[in-house]
């Protein structure tokens, strides 16, 4: 009944949620778990400090 053909991990799509995105890692010969990538975008703008105008 069973093909007995090697196991191959399937292609999961990359996942998009807000300022969040992960990705499937490359699958490593050998290894048992493949894991996934956290991508985390910037939300806030960082700014150089400069010294205020004194009166």
């Amino acid at each position: 009944m069973s093909d007995n053909k090697p196991f191959t991990r399937p292609k999961v799509p990359d996942g998009h949620a807000f300022l969040v995105t992960t990705r499937q890692k490359e699958i490593t010969p050998g290894e048992f778990f493949v894991g996934y990538e956290t991508i985390w975008e910037t939300h806030q703008k960082e700014v150089p400090y400069s010294t205020p105008k004194k009166p």
